[in-house]
C-alpha cells in the first residue's frame, strides 16, 4: 500500500496550529510514511526553530511508525540573506531546507525563486509563475519543484508541471499543511497530481520515487 511522504508542512513553531507531536501523530494516522516540519524561518527566529525542531526530532519517532525529517522554510527574506540562512541551517544540523517561492497569492519578492535555487535548497516551494530559465537552473542543481496540495498556491501547479516537463527539471508533492485538515490521503494526492496536468504513472513517480530519491540524498 503506497503512503504519502510530505516534506513540506508546518506547526504552531511558526503558523500552523499544532504541537509538533500532534502534526506528526494525525499524519501517521492519515497513513504518512514520512513527514517533514519545516516551519517558517529568517533571521529572527531560525535559530530557536531549529533547535527545539531538533530537540523534539531526538525521541519523535521512538513509538511511532512515521518518519520525522526536522526542516525549514526560508520564508519572504532578502535575496541576499537566503545563501546565509541555507549554510547556516545546515551547520546547526538541518538537512531538509524549503524555499518560499513566489506563490502567485503572496506578495514574493520578484527574484525569489532564483536565489532560493542558487542557495542551495531541496525544495523551491509553491514556484507560482516560474520562468522556464529559472526551472532549468533547478534541474541542473537537483532543487525538486512542488505541486502544493495548499489553496491558494495549488493555482499555478499547472504552470509549474508544464515548466518542470520542458527543463527536466523533478516535481514533488507536498500538503504546505498548517491545520489539520490540511493533510491529505494518497489518494487525495494522486488526485492534486493529476488535476496538474501527469499521468498516473508520473503521478507515482512524483509521490513515491521522488520524495524517496529527495530522503535518500539527505542520508534518511
Amino acid at each position: 500500500m503506497n503512503k504519502i511522504i510530505d516534506l513540506h508542512t508546518h506547526s504552531l513553531l511558526s503558523d500552523g496550529v499544532l504541537l509538533p507531536a500532534e502534526l506528526v501523530r494525525r499524519a501517521e494516522i492519515i497513513g504518512y510514511a514520512a513527514i517533514g516540519i519545516t516551519d517558517h524561518v529568517d533571521l529572527s527566529n531560525i535559530d530557536s526553530v531549529i533547535q527545539k525542531l531538533l530537540k523534539f526530532a531526538e525521541g519523535a519517532t521512538a513509538e511511532s511508525a512515521i518518519r520525522l525529517i526536522p526542516g525549514v522554510e526560508i520564508t519572504h527574506v532578502p535575496l541576499s540573506e537566503f545563501k546565509g540562512l541555507v549554510a547556516f541551517a545546515r551547520e546547526k544540523g538541518i538537512k531538509l531546507i524549503v524555499g518560499h517561492g513566489e506563490t502567485i497569492v503572496e506578495p514574493v519578492r520578484k527574484g525569489t525563486n532564483r536565489a532560493a535555487i542558487e542557495a542551495g535548497v531541496n525544495i523551491l516551494a509553491h514556484p507560482g509563475l516560474i520562468t522556464l530559465e529559472d526551472a532549468k537552473l533547478a534541474a541542473e542543481k537537483g532543487v525538486f519543484l512542488e505541486i502544493s496540495g495548499r489553496k491558494g498556491h495549488c493555482l499555478s501547479n499547472g504552470h509549474v508541471v508544464q515548466q518542470a516537463i520542458k527543463s527536466g527539471a523533478k516535481l514533488i508533492l507536498d500538503t504546505d499543511a498548517h491545520l489539520p485538515e490540511d493533510l491529505i490521503s494518497f489518494e487525495t494526492a494522486q488526485a492534486v497530481v493529476r488535476g496538474a496536468g501527469l499521468e498516473s504513472k508520473e503521478s507515482l513517480e512524483v509521490l513515491q520515487n521522488n520524495p524517496k530519491e529527495l530522503l535518500s540524498r539527505l542520508g534518511f
